[in-house]
């Protein structure tokens, strides 16, 4: 359970009592545009303190019954009492879980659709093998939650793994349920390449990026650089013989987007953008994480993105989440996109770090 924060209540105590001055001052109605955004803080702080109150005033009761409670010797009457605390108990969750919902700063983000990007690291054949084990533990998680995913770009091996994937997803609240899967995600298994039976610790990296609309960033496009090329596939297998592959590079940043997939050049240079304007978001949200983060202990989804993050280890059947310190026995149902447990608790996480910050 997140616990109240009481010295941020006393913050906005504080602040709520020069408010409280402000939009009594005659004067203040003058100026339109001020009073409308000094009024609108009023009325968001006078909600949570209301609620927190109301909080205390039912933990003041529950702590009354219970004393009470101790001392009656009448069964019956033991009995409603305690039918009380119970009932108060339930109305005092769900006003601490409404006061948490109202102190927790929204990110707009969460509600934006999101692309992933997956890529081979350390390991060799067996990474990129590891790379489609997790792309495929996202099409289910996908499937599950009715998103709807669509690759965006592939480079594949011999032997059914990925080099690199980039995909999008759509549908409620993406982006706020996949964030925290960025990362180095690191696999300890005995690869079927291998004939001596060896576990092997091979690692992969994964980046989720919120999917930027055109009125989020725009791009000039005298800061890119547009290179057409011939589609292959691996071991330089000619995919169409028309030069429909693109390349796109934004000069400012020297950022790199190449997509493949489609046979039309412009279907993928539409999808090139498309990941180009979400990366170049994504460089910004993570300029602004690393200054908050610069002020926190706790950094669940934010500051270093290349840090090692989950483990999943198949002699145990265990997978290990190494910023929460969260371990399930359960490898094969969350590769088959039983992720929820995860999700859930980064969520938990970060939003008990933001309604501390």
């Amino acid at each position: 359970m997140i616990q109240i924060p009481e010295e941020k209540i006393s913050e906005l105590k504080q602040e709520f009592s020069v408010l409280e001055e402000q939009v009594s001052d005659l004067t203040l109605i003058k100026d339109q545009r001020r009073y409308r955004i000094i009024s609108r803080r009023y009325n968001e702080l006078n909600e949570i303190l209301s609620l927190y109150e109301e909080i205390r005033e039912l933990e003041k009761s529950i702590k009354e019954h219970k004393k009470l409670r101790e001392k009656e010797s009448d069964q019956d009457f033991v009995n409603l009492i305690k039918e009380e605390i119970e009932q108060e108990e339930l109305e005092l969750d769900s006003k601490r879980d409404a006061l948490i919902e109202l102190l927790t700063p929204k990110d707009p983000n969460d509600e934006k659709n999101a692309i992933v990007e997956i890529r081979a690291g350390t390991g060799g054949e067996e990474a990129a093998l590891f790379a489609a084990d997790l792309f495929r533990m996202y099409s289910y998680y996908a499937e599950k939650r009715k998103w709807k995913l669509t690759v965006l770009d592939a480079s594949t091996t011999g032997i059914g793994g990925y080099k690199e994937v980039i995909f999008s997803l759509q549908g409620e609240e993406v982006y706020g349920n996949i964030r925290f899967e960025s990362g180095v995600h690191r696999v300890q298994r005995v690869p079927d390449t291998e004939a001596s039976g060896r576990i092997h610790t091979s690692a992969i990296t994964v980046a989720v990026l919120p999917e930027a609309d055109e009125i989020d960033l725009e791009i000039d496009e005298s800061d890119l650089r547009i290179d057409v090329y011939r589609s292959s596939g691996h071991g330089g297998q000619s995919v169409n013989t028309t030069d429909s592959a693109v390349r796109i590079t934004h000069i400012p940043s020297g950022l790199v987007v190449t997509c493949q997939d489609e046979k039309s050049q412009l279907k993928n240079k539409v999808k090139a953008l498309k990941v180009l304007r979400s990366k170049l978001l994504d460089l910004e949200i993570a300029r602004q994480e690393t200054e908050i983060a610069s002020s926190r202990k706790a950094q669940v989804g934010t500051g270093d993105r290349s840090g090692k993050i989950r483990t999943y280890n198949f002699a145990q059947n265990r997978v290990t989440d190494h910023r929460i310190n969260l371990t399930s026995y359960r490898l094969e149902e969350i590769l088959k996109g039983d992720l929820d447990e995860f999700v859930e608790a980064l969520k938990l996480a970060y939003k008990n770090e933001m309604v501390k910050s």
